[in-house]
């Protein structure tokens, strides 16, 4: 069983495009009047527009921000925002930034409204990394995050893409370390995994169109998923290395995180290998560090700690300072482990996969996948790009055997002689898995008035016979006599006059006509018209719970898992009318066998309706001899869905 604690962040996002123009309100959200507006040298032009933003409420600038917080320059910020009486602090730039409001607002108690312009995501955090003396010490306390973050895309449409590529990667740094992190929880790990794909999906659209402001939201998205994680959770290797790097090295913080992150997952991977394949799943490969180092490398990110200017000489030091204090690590950290570490890193090298396979399912999924690559039709592109790497994972993930491999195949092929005219054993199979009411859902219940749709079923025969009105399903078949009349409507409850209906449902034994071959012509199935009220009748007998063929591939892997074959009884429907959606549906019988555990997963509350029990005569006039059932309901069709411009498909 898995113990954690969680706490929610008490902070105030603002996201969207352009939002910096509502940092007025968020100034006066917070009762100030006098903000002192942070940032680096390089972006005065951006201080000077948030001043404009903020008119009387800007007490000053401060435009001296640096990289790893120095403290010296910290010290001279407090003094700045004493001077002008500040009375909050408005940060507008990166990661620096970012850190220099922290450190002025720990000694001041001012606080922050921070406006990010990268994707570094220590604006969630209560972390505050600074620098003195040549060494970064780091911090955490809540009154360190920011209480108010804004995020505007639109300042990140910009960001050149050498920077954005590597503050993306940073930013992905904290969710992997979220991951494997003692403190870890689920909500930490959901907004982890997704932070990751977010930013691996991202970052190379940005690479391709610098202005793409949809990939710059997914990725200002996937920060602040990724901030929110560290701030959730403490750091582990990569932060440490990372920060002595930086701090007694000067090695440029985002460039550094980018190099480090591929070869510290490789250093945890073996001690954190549940971690390392979510994080695979969610970049869509086989190995996590490998696949972040290639990810990396085909961005155009930095490769090594050389080429950002650290000197050999210098990698024992690194090692010694890295492992001088004890911090929270998956993998026991040592000297020697870290010091081969470094030199994998100074040297750029590619890291070994934690599975030696890996590399070879990576490299066989990439000459797959680059298969699709040119097919005409991007839909089909798309859809058998992503179904190979589902199938790939899938094998990698549970080690599948070759034994394994041949059996699933024998299924599949029996399930295919399985089929013929009157049955279709895929049909079923995709029922039986929920994928045809995962289809079903995804296609047909975007309009919550209409009436919910339901599944085809294997059983359903192209042209029914058209019968009258009243007309007699049963024929003489044994069962409870039930007469429906339904009506057809459109949203509005407007009568569909002229739907078409074809109506279908097994027999009292539970089969259907096209199952039992001594039958001649069609049993329990017709085509009938609405009239000017858009309602149809028909006589037929109450439905009942049928078991689903189970004497096929299917069924057999019922058995296999223990699982019942039956269906909750119900009558088929599908109903067309011009300009409407067509709509395939099944009602119900309420308080009927198996509602609650159809094998197909087939029901909708919105569909379980009351068949009434009567005596007496029956709604045609002919004695009854016992109880017979009714079925009165309203089906609601959905207008067809406008045809979109070809250059909006």
């Amino acid at each position: 069983m898995r113990a954690f604690t969680y706490s929610s962040q008490p902070a105030r996002v603002v996201f969207g495009a352009g939002t910096l123009s509502r940092l007025p309100e968020e100034v006066a959200r917070l009762g100030a009047g006098r903000a002192l507006i942070l940032t680096t040298p390089g972006r005065t032009d951006l201080a000077r527009r948030t001043r404009e933003i903020l008119g009387a409420a800007a007490a000053g600038e401060f435009t001296g921000a640096a990289m790893h917080t120095p403290v010296d320059v910290t010290e001279r910020a407090v003094a700045a925002a004493r001077e002008l009486a500040a009375d909050c602090l408005v940060a507008v730039g990166g990661g620096s930034t970012t850190g220099l409001a922290k450190a002025v607002s720990v000694r001041t108690g001012l606080p922050q409204v921070v406006v990010p312009t990268t994707y570094s995501g220590s604006e969630v955090t209560p972390v505050l990394g600074e620098t003195e003396n040549g060494v970064k010490t780091t911090r955490s306390a809540p009154e360190i995050r920011p209480g108010t973050v804004l995020y505007d895309v639109d300042l990140t449409l910009g960001l050149p893409v050498p920077v954005s590529v590597t503050s993306g990667i940073n930013a992905m740094a904290h969710a992997v370390e979220a991951l494997y992190a003692p403190e870890a929880d689920p909500v930490t790990d959901q907004l982890a995994l997704r932070a990751i794909e977010l930013m691996a999906d991202a970052l190379p659209r940005i690479v391709v169109d610098p202005a793409d402001r949809e990939a710059r939201a997914d990725a200002l998205e996937a920060a602040w998923l990724a901030g929110t994680c560290l701030g959730s959770v403490g750091m582990g290797l990569h932060h440490k290395l990372c920060h002595t790097l930086g701090g007694s090295f000067g090695l440029p913080h985002a460039p550094t995180h980018t190099v480090v992150l591929p070869y510290a997952m490789a250093y945890n991977a073996p001690a954190a290998p549940d971690a390392m394949r979510r994080i695979a799943r969610a970049l869509g490969a086989a190995d996590a560090p490998t696949a972040v180092h290639d990810l990396i490398r085909s961005l155009g990110g930095p490769g090594s700690l050389a080429e950002l200017g650290l000197s050999e000489a210098d990698l024992p030091r690194a090692a010694e300072l890295a492992t001088a204090t004890p911090y929270p690590n998956p993998r026991e950290v040592t000297e020697d482990g870290i010091a081969a570490l470094l030199a994998d890193a100074f040297a750029g090298r590619r890291p070994a996969p934690a599975d030696p396979l890996a590399d070879s399912l990576h490299t066989l999924l990439a000459q797959v996948t680059a298969g699709f690559e040119g097919a005409p039709d991007a839909r089909v592109r798309e859809l058998l790009t992503d179904l190979t790497r589902r199938l790939h994972g899938f094998v990698a993930d549970n080690d599948l055997t070759d034994d394994e491999w041949r059996y699933a195949i024998d299924f599949l092929t029996r399930t295919g002689q399985q089929c013929s005219a009157t049955r279709q054993e895929f049909i079923l199979l995709s029922d039986t898995l929920g994928i045809s009411s995962a289809v079903d859902l995804l296609t047909n219940s975007r309009t919550a008035e209409s009436t919910p749709s339901a599944v085809l079923g294997p059983f359903y025969v192209e042209g029914p016979p058209p019968l009258p009105d009243g007309a007699d399903l049963a024929e003489g078949l044994p069962g409870t006599p039930m007469y429906a009349s339904v009506q057809i409507t459109d949203l509005d409850g407007q009568p569909l006059a002229g739907a078409v209906a074809d109506v279908w449902q097994a027999n009292e034994d539970g089969y259907y006509d096209v199952q039992l071959p001594d039958i001649e012509g069609p049993q329990l199935r017709a085509r009938f018209r609405a009239d000017g009220e858009g309602r149809i009748r028909f006589r037929s007998i109450l439905p009942k719970e049928y078991p689903i063929p189970d004497d096929g591939p299917v069924g057999q892997m019922l058995t296999a898992v223990g699982r019942h074959p039956y269906r909750a009884p119900h009558v088929h429907f599908m109903i067309s009318a011009p300009g409407r959606r067509t709509l395939v549906t099944q009602l119900f019988v309420a308080g009927g066998a198996y509602i609650d555990a159809d094998t197909v997963f087939g029901v909708k509350d919105a569909l379980v309706t009351d068949f009434p029990e009567h005596h007496g005569p029956t709604p045609d006039g002919r004695p009854a001899d016992g109880p017979w059932r009714s079925l009165d309901y309203t089906f609601r069709l959905a207008p067809v869905a406008p045809e979109a411009p070809s250059g909006d498909r």
